[in-house]
């Protein structure tokens, strides 16, 4: 045997023990808590009660990395994230003189994940709540998907501390009820305890246009999170959560909003939540995201749109340039105008 096919086969053998080596390696488990998880910034916890539960919702509190400003931004997480995809826009928003404050909601991410009755109303007063513990008279409120409709309802309890509205891809541009039937919590909790890391995978995949890193990150974290023994209280948090986003209609409110209000809309978003739910002949009316901008920017009486081109449902991930540059516009326009 020549010495040349000799090398050749030592090292296919090496490439195949090494492809079954990675493949059977074990995915280690992961807490609900996130506790091996490193986010950009460190994180704090917030000792609160609720329906008698003690509880800790995690934050992040970076401070301007040169001059402050004197403002202060608050981003809220989609659904299917945490605090920490945030990661870009704080370095951003930072070395602009802003303070960035980031809370994990309670149900998500390191935070605590309670078996209570969710509501936009009590994670508004838990994001208050940690503000007042921060120190935070008043701010500037960025929210993307569900944080969108977690931000609209903030802005309308709290209009003294919100200084100004930035909506990233909002879920509640549309009411999902009109074409969807309401699911029992028993079925929603069936659908998460169901899932797998490709079934995941798939769902992750219809928020995005190409397939970022943090895509794939959530999908590692998700996929180490069901391994846990804690997976089935994650799952009862994220099925309470996706009731209150169903029974919890947020844009007749758009109206009633009278500060400044930032839309941004990736144009290439066909996502819609609940999709599963819905019978094929009725889906074809929803998730036309250009078109729900478009109508949801000439309810507010002080509103201003920006369509972002390449992005799907997360522009701060697939479009950071364009996104980061109109968000510090309005801020540097709207919200410098009106902050103490």
């Amino acid at each position: 045997m020549s010495s040349k096919i000799f090398r050749s086969l030592v090292t296919a053998t090496f490439l195949c023990f090494a492809h079954v080596a990675i493949a059977e390696s074990p995915v280690i488990p992961l807490g609900i808590g996130l506790e091996g998880i490193d986010y950009p910034y460190p994180v704090g916890f917030f000792d609160l009660t609720l329906e008698g539960q003690p509880l800790r919702m995690a934050y992040m509190d970076v401070p301007p990395v040169h001059q402050p400003n004197g403002g202060t931004v608050v981003l809220l997480h989609g659904k299917s994230f945490s605090g920490d995809y945030w990661g870009a826009t704080i370095r951003y928003l930072t070395t602009k003189g802003y303070r960035v404050i980031v809370p994990d909601q309670l149900g998500f991410g390191k935070s605590s994940k309670p078996d209570i009755h969710y509501s936009f109303d009590v994670l508004t007063r838990a994001t208050k709540q940690l503000l007042d513990h921060r120190g935070v008279t008043k701010a500037a409120v960025v929210g993307h998907s569900f944080g969108g409709m977690l931000a609209v309802y903030f802005a309308r309890t709290y209009p003294e501390i919100t200084a100004a509205l930035i909506l990233e891809n909002p879920i509640g541009l549309e009411d999902y009820r009109s074409a969807i039937p309401p699911q029992t919590l028993e079925t929603l909790l069936q659908t998460e305890l169901a899932q797998t890391p490709e079934s995941y995978r798939g769902f992750m995949k219809a928020f995005f246009l190409g397939w970022p890193s943090q895509a794939e990150h959530q999908v590692e974290v998700f996929t180490r999170m069901l391994q846990s023994g804690e997976y089935p209280r994650a799952a009862k948090a994220s099925a309470l959560t996706y009731r209150m986003i169903y029974e919890q209609p947020i844009r007749q409110e758009y109206g009633l909003l009278k500060l400044p209000v930032l839309l941004m809309i990736g144009q290439e978003d066909r996502s819609v939540f609940f999709r599963r739910y819905a019978r094929r002949e009725d889906i074809g009316a929803l998730g036309h995201w250009p078109e729900l901008g478009r109508a949801a920017v000439k309810d507010l009486p002080d509103g201003k749109l920006v369509e972002i081109e390449g992005s799907g449902h997360v522009p701060h991930i697939e479009q950071p340039e364009p996104f980061l540059a109109a968000l510090a516009a309005f801020l540097g326009e709207r919200y410098q105008a009106v902050a103490p």
